[in-house]
């Protein structure tokens, strides 16, 4: 077993170069709308990039392994999930470009500096905690609900850390997709790109991929929808693509 490994973990293999990650054998894992982000995002050479929630570090991880010249800063509130990223990098020898920052996202302008950036990633909390039932653990409930920060916390502390013209980068459950959009323009972020993400072509979609400019023009670009499964429910070839 990898000496960096603690009781109750367990090494999942990211398959993209030999990249791995440490993750809880019971508690919160990433899961596909994570991955989906890291390829959606547009990453420019050499530049500095935030992952807000970074939780074990899945998106940084994976942004690094398709951008070997971008250096990330990923900022996690939770220390032991803090503590499993920063394990993460070092797994995978990549110390020198991405840099863990246990802490709140809130104060991620005086952690990382105003109007440095460019671009943050953000796969934010979903669900009300009203609304749902809530996860057996802390973890989850942190990291599936809106009980630690909001959406308009989040586009207020990209748009501070952020340089004019930086991206913010979200993954949000569609039904949302105005209070999302809402939210980055009040911060003056100005939505840019969106995609649908959908289980097979009949159904409605079930998440939005967007980024937003800082103060950028009202322009928005749709893209093709993103379909996960055939008819068959096999998956589709973009879908392997990205995930497998």
């Amino acid at each position: 077993m990898c000496l960096l490994c603690k009781e109750g973990e367990r090494i999942d293999d990211l398959q993209r170069g030999g990249l791995k990650i440490l993750q809880k054998e019971h508690g919160f894992r990433f899961g596909t709308d994570a991955v989906l982000l890291s390829d959606f995002a547009l990453i420019r050479r050499r530049e500095r990039v935030a992952d807000f929630g970074t939780g074990t570090g899945v998106i940084a991880l994976l942004i690094a392994a398709r951008h070997p010249d971008v250096r990330l800063d990923a900022v996690e509130l939770q220390p032991d999930m803090a503590d499993m990223a920063r394990r993460s990098v070092e797994m995978n020898g990549l110390q020198d470009r991405i840099t863990v920052h246990e802490g709140d996202l809130r104060d991620a302008p005086k952690m990382l500096g105003c109007g440095r950036l460019d671009a943050v990633i953000c796969n934010p909390p979903y669900n009300d905690p009203g609304r749902s039932l809530p996860p057996e653990d802390e973890n989850r409930l942190i990291s599936r609900s809106s009980s630690a920060v909001t959406v308009e916390e989040i586009c207020h502390s990209a748009f501070l850390t952020l340089k004019s013209g930086g991206r913010l980068s979200m993954v949000f459950p569609a039904q949302g997709m105005l209070e999302l959009m809402d939210a980055m323009q009040r911060a003056r972020l100005a939505p840019k790109r969106v995609r649908t993400v959908h289980g097979t072509l009949a159904h409605a979609p079930r998440l939005v991929l967007i980024d937003a400019v800082k103060q950028g023009g009202a322009q928005l670009h749709w893209l093709p929808p993103l379909i996960l499964n055939n008819p068959d429910g096999t998956e589709t070839e973009e879908y392997r693509r990205i995930y497998f």
